[in-house]
């Protein structure tokens, strides 16, 4: 399964929820989320935690909106908007936490 997060950690439990809540799958994170993805934040060691139950990923052009490119933690794959597509054509479901 898929699971879009939007939301950022620092300011939502969004992430959080979904980490607890999912078995396992990928996680990509949109919009403000993708500052959990980057080196040093306060959010990095839970997710890091959660990285032996699911592949992560961030969306690049969001990170180069928050001018976050180049600040992405070990271990996150950063996709493009073609990546987004492939990932929910390679899931059979996705989720969407709000």
């Amino acid at each position: 399964m898929l699971h879009i997060v939007n939301k950022s950690p620092l300011s939502s439990s969004t992430l959080e929820s979904c980490m607890n809540t999912a078995v396992g799958g990928d996680i990509l994170l949109i919009e403000d989320a993708v500052y959990a993805a980057t080196a040093g934040n306060a959010f990095e060691s839970k997710l890091r935690a959660a990285m032996g139950r699911f592949k992560v990923y961030a969306l690049q052009p969001d990170l180069e909106a928050r001018g976050m490119g180049d600040k992405l933690m070990d271990g996150v794959t950063a996709v493009d908007h073609g990546g987004f597509v492939d990932l929910a054509a390679s899931n059979k479901n996705c989720q969407s936490w709000l």
